[in-house]
Order: C-alpha cells, then sequence, then structure tokens
C-alpha cells in the first residue's frame, strides 16, 4: 500500500465548512499580479529571439538552446514548485521573489553582453517562471474556491493575455523609438511591478487548505507513488507535453523569419504577439462561458489542440509579415483555451488528493519540457534543414497530441446529455467540439 503523509495545519477562514470568498481587494491584487507580469511569462521569447538574432548575431541553433537551458530550468523546477505551493503559507512573498528574479534575469539579458549571461540569465528565469503557474492556482483557489475556479481562471488568463497586448504594444514601441534594449528594461519594471501587486491582497482571505485540493483536517495526501498510477493524470500530462513539442518553437522560429522582413520585423512581431494575445484574451473570456454553459472540458481542449498543426501548415505556405500576423490569430484561439482549460482539467483530477498545486506544476513541467525540446529541435531543424520542415515537424507534434487527448483523456467536467457510456469516446468528442466551437462563435458575436 502506498504511503501517505498527513498535511500540516494550516489557517482556515473564519466560516469553517464554507467556500473560500474573496473580497474584490484580492481580486484585485490578483488581477493586478497577472497583468504586470504578462509579457516577462508568455510575450518576452519573441522579442528575445529577435534581439539574439538582429543585436547580438546568434545562429538559430544557438538561439535554440538559449531557449532550451530556459526551459530545462524551469522545468527541474515545476515539481519541487508544485510541492512548495502546496505546503506553504506564505504564497504571497513566494510570488514576489520569484517576481524579482525574473527582473533580474532580463537585466541580465538586457546589460551584460556575452553568452555566459544569457544562458544565467535562462536559468534564473525558468528557476522563477516554475513558480508562476502552480502558485497562480493556488491563490485562485485559496481565494474562490472549487466552484469558483473556472470563473477566476478564465479571468486570469484574461488578464493574462489583455497584458500581453499591451506589452507587445509598449515593448515594440519602446523597442522602435529607443532601440531593442528597452524592451527588456521596460520588462523588468514590469516584474517589479506585479510583485508588488501581491501584497494588495489580504493574507486572511486566503484558505491555504482549500487551495491544495479541499484537503478536509487530518486527510492525508495522495502520495507521488499513487499519482504516478493515475493512467487519466498522465494521459494528460501527455497531451500537455506534445502540445508544447509542437506549439513551443514556432513563434520563435517565425520571429526569425520575420527578421528578414528589415524594415518591417519588429512592427510585424509586435503584431504577431498583438493579434495572438487579443484573440486569447476573447478566448479565456469565452471559456468561461463555455463552462458555465455545461460544455465539458475535454471538447473545449481539442479545439485547442486542433489549432496548432493547421498553424504549422500556414506557416508553411504563407510568408508575408502581414500573413505571419494574421496566422498567429489562431495561435490566439489555442493557447487562449489551453491556458484555461488545462488548469480545470489538472484541478479535477487533484481534487480531494491534497495535490492540486503538485498537479499543477506536473502540466508546467511536461509543458517546460516539451517547450525545451521545441525549441532545440526546431532550431537545428530549421538550421540545417529550413523553416518549412521545422513547421511541419512541429505540426506532427500537434496532431499526435489532438489523437492522444481524443482516445485516452476523460471528461473530468460537466457532463453533456449524450450519455455517460460514450463521455471517452472520440465520435462524443468531436461532437462536444462541435458544440464548443458554436458557442464560441455566439460569444465572438456578441457586440
Amino acid at each position: 500500500m502506498a504511503t501517505t503523509r498527513t498535511l500540516p495545519a494550516v489557517p482556515a477562514p473564519s466560516a469553517r465548512n464554507a467556500a473560500p470568498t474573496a473580497s474584490s481587494r484580492s481580486h484585485f491584487g490578483l488581477d493586478g499580479m497577472l497583468f504586470l507580469l504578462a509579457d516577462v511569462r508568455d510575450g518576452l521569447s519573441p522579442f528575445f529571439a529577435m534581439f539574439l538574432a538582429s543585436v547580438r548575431h546568434w545562429s538559430p541553433g544557438a538561439i535554440g538552446l538559449a531557449f532550451a537551458v530556459n526551459n530545462i530550468a524551469s522545468a527541474l523546477c515545476q515539481v519541487p514548485a508544485g510541492i512548495l505551493v502546496d505546503r506553504t503559507t506564505r504564497k504571497r512573498l513566494m510570488f514576489a521573489i520569484s517576481g524579482a528574479m525574473v527582473a533580474l534575469g532580463v537585466l541580465l539579458i538586457a546589460l551584460v553582453p556575452g553568452r555566459p549571461a544569457v544562458f544565467l540569465a535562462s536559468v534564473i528565469l525558468g528557476m522563477a517562471l516554475a513558480v508562476f503557474h502552480p502558485i497562480t492556482i493556488g491563490l485562485s483557489l485559496g481565494l474562490v474556491g472549487r466552484r469558483g475556479l473556472a470563473s477566476r481562471v478564465s479571468r486570469n488568463e484574461t488578464f493574462n493575455h489583455a497584458g500581453n497586448f499591451l506589452a507587445a504594444l509598449l515593448l515594440g514601441a519602446a523597442g522602435w523609438m529607443f532601440g531593442l534594449i528597452w524592451i527588456f528594461i521596460l520588462a523588468s519594471l514590469f516584474a517589479l511591478g506585479s510583485a508588488a501587486m501581491a501584497a494588495v491582497i489580504p493574507a486572511h482571505e486566503i484558505d491555504h487548505r482549500a487551495a491544495r485540493g479541499d484537503a478536509l483536517p487530518g486527510a492525508a495526501a495522495m502520495s507521488l507513488k499513487a499519482l504516478l498510477r493515475r493512467r487519466d493524470l498522465l494521459a494528460f500530462l501527455a497531451v500537455c507535453l506534445l502540445f508544447y513539442l509542437g506549439n513551443g518553437a514556432m513563434l520563435p522560429l517565425a520571429s526569425e523569419t520575420l527578421a528578414k522582413h528589415h524594415g518591417e520585423s519588429l512592427f510585424a512581431m509586435s503584431g504577431c504577439i498583438m493579434a495572438a494575445q487579443l484573440v486569447m484574451t476573447i478566448a479565456s473570456a469565452s471559456v468561461g462561458g463555455a463552462v458555465a454553459a455545461g460544455i465539458g472540458r475535454k471538447a473545449i481542449f481539442l479545439i485547442a489542440l486542433a489549432m496548432l498543426p493547421l498553424r504549422g501548415v500556414l506557416l508553411v505556405l504563407l510568408h508575408h509579415p502581414l500573413a505571419v500576423v494574421a496566422v498567429q490569430a489562431l495561435d490566439g484561439i489555442g493557447s487562449g483555451i489551453f491556458g484555461v482549460v488545462s488548469a480545470l482539467i489538472a484541478a479535477d483530477l487533484m481534487q480531494g488528493t491534497g495535490r492540486v498545486n503538485l498537479a499543477q506544476g506536473a502540466v508546467a513541467l511536461a509543458v517546460s519540457l516539451g517547450a525545451s525540446a521545441s525549441n532545440l529541435a526546431g532550431g537545428l531543424i530549421a538550421q540545417h534543414v529550413g523553416y518549412d520542415a521545422a513547421f511541419l515537424t512541429l505540426s506532427v507534434a500537434g496532431l499526435a497530441a489532438f489523437a492522444v487527448c481524443a482516445a485516452l483523456v476523460p471528461e473530468s467536467g460537466p457532463r453533456p446529455a449524450l450519455g455517460q457510456r460514450d463521455e471517452r469516446g472520440w465520435i462524443a468528442a468531436v461532437v462536444r467540439a462541435r458544440m464548443a466551437l458554436s458557442h464560441a462563435a455566439g460569444s465572438f458575436a456578441k457586440p
């Protein structure tokens, strides 16, 4: 029998049996943390690739290695970060320290020339960024509980992508007017601002027991050995890894192809990020409504997975900067949905285990491993075979993610009226995906 560990006592809210309720101040603090952190969490990598290619004159393979170092460092820290978030009652301080580390890493890239400084910065950024995903979910659960998680995670991603949209505009303008180095200086200020926003959340409103999976006082957390026997969790983690094996290098490689258009590259790169983030903002907000309407997580998730191979093929066929910007709208749909639904599925699978944030760390680990391999392989393929071959290879990984999800990942959320017998079958999943597409289209059409 697997051994278990008793969860340490943590502060509980005053109403012991009630679900956590967050004040408007807490929501504002979490919104601000995600809005200001957005550019360094998701939106800086293409500018990073462009800076190394055009200013430091790095080869595609060397740029891919820098991204791989970042992702490997993040991967090594993901599961320990999830365990720490499950255990700690100092989540706000943990977030603030990580934000300060991001600011340090970004400034190293901007101000210290040479490859050792870039690789050191990649390690620092990887370690810091490993914390942000599990601690964001932990804070969300601790503030609103499981019942409010879907709407809160949807709101998290909406603010994250809205911040990315504004950051792309500001960073692009700063790079154009003052030089690419100012992109990183501005990003460091955003990271410090995000760290400061953690203090806005009142500490007493965070239910740390709810934050790790609604474990009751005296309950035992599921052992790591038992988690490794959960086939549903392992299949879901495989999907996350495959998705980012295809997705991780696609935008950086697109930014390198744009660097060939010297007069248009910076504006086109900003346009790529802004187009994707604008669509991500809408998609993230729509997911909350779709979940509330009873559409299953798996059906919505399949839409995100389908966008990746389509995007890769279009990048092979279309090379004009404006066309590349248009293709990035598909990344907005895929990544916008992925950010919300992956967190919900992981939380669903781990409810009652006391390991919710560990599972979030495992998802981030799968993402980091996939992105690391993607950037390394994508860069080498682009350097030795060409960018078209790299995009097609990444598309194959996206197709594999879709197939594994359709066949092996169960529906973890509300059950649509299709019968429980077919809930794991790919035919039912496709039908639910069509329902989700129809709902999303209605959401986009609303003024």
